[in-house]
């Protein structure tokens, strides 16, 4: 059943190597697999999620910074991945320069949003693939973005960075979008044998409670290996632990956004 809501999500985490790209990815195709329009927009310019979605970052037609910089409607510059499912807005190299460009730009914080104004209701969901960092591109998804949805691997460092990305998302929400909450924490990378995710884990649980998503992604070789075929995990291997957490993350999404509209 599609939703009947039209949100947009910023995955997102100052923090590298977390499964950002690879949750903004496979959630994007396993709600694409439920039966919901999704677009997924690739503002990283590594590329990675546009490479992960069967599109060469290099001939793309377009990228999100012709969106950005040049005021190119999302609609000319998106593609259809009949392979995934899902709608992309491809991102590359070149997003470097917007991140420079966007300086000399009026409404440099919201040009994402503005843009994304025109095509919200296409879609049930539009999900944001940020890059490891506070930038001028991360601070344009926030502003665009309904809610956020942080990936974190439980280890030392994590809460730590945690504290500091829930500090930037209240200045956002302060400053640019006072609508902005988080979507969920979403625990990536999950070792159960290790002591020490176990801790972090109870911790969040902790703090944070009803905003943990109870599916856990787990450490998973097929998941790694997905995006070197150009394919989401639910395409490559359906049958691995790594897609049925994300079928399971879709789901617990789904129950999550119909409970709040009943």
């Amino acid at each position: 059943m599609s939703l009947s809501l039209h949100k947009t999500i910023a995955v997102a985490n100052q923090k590298g190597g977390v499964a950002k790209t690879t949750t903004a990815v496979n959630l994007a195709a396993s709600l694409a697999m439920a039966k919901q329009d999704v677009l997924l927009i690739d503002l990283d310019p590594q590329g990675n999620a546009t490479m992960a979605c069967n599109l060469d970052k290099h001939e793309v037609t377009h990228t999100a910074c012709d969106v950005l910089l040049d005021g190119l409607s999302v609609k000319e510059a998106m593609v259809y991945v009949p392979e995934c499912g899902i709608t992309v807005l491809p991102g590359g190299a070149d997003l470097t320069a917007a991140e420079v460009g966007l300086l000399d730009q009026i409404a440099r914080e919201t040009r994402l949003r503005i843009a994304l104004d025109k095509v919200k209701n296409d879609f049930n969901v539009i999900i944001i693939d940020c890059p490891p960092s506070l930038s001028m591109l991360t601070i344009n998804a926030l502003a665009a973005a309904d809610t956020v949805l942080i990936p974190m691997q439980c280890e030392y460092y994590a809460l730590e960075g945690l504290s500091a990305l829930m500090n930037s998302i209240n200045q956002i929400k302060d400053l640019l979008n006072p609508k902005l909450e988080i979507e969920g924490i979403l625990r990536t990378m999950y070792d159960p044998r290790s002591k020490l995710t176990q801790d972090v884990s109870a911790d969040l649980l902790e703090h944070f409670a009803d905003k943990v998503y109870k599916t856990i992604i787990p450490r998973n070789i097929r998941l790694a290996e997905a995006p070197s075929y150009g394919l989401p995990i639910v395409y490559y291997d359906k049958t691995s632990r790594g897609a049925l957490a994300y079928l399971a993350l879709a789901t617990e999404f789904i129950r999550a956004q119909q409970k709040a509209a009943a």
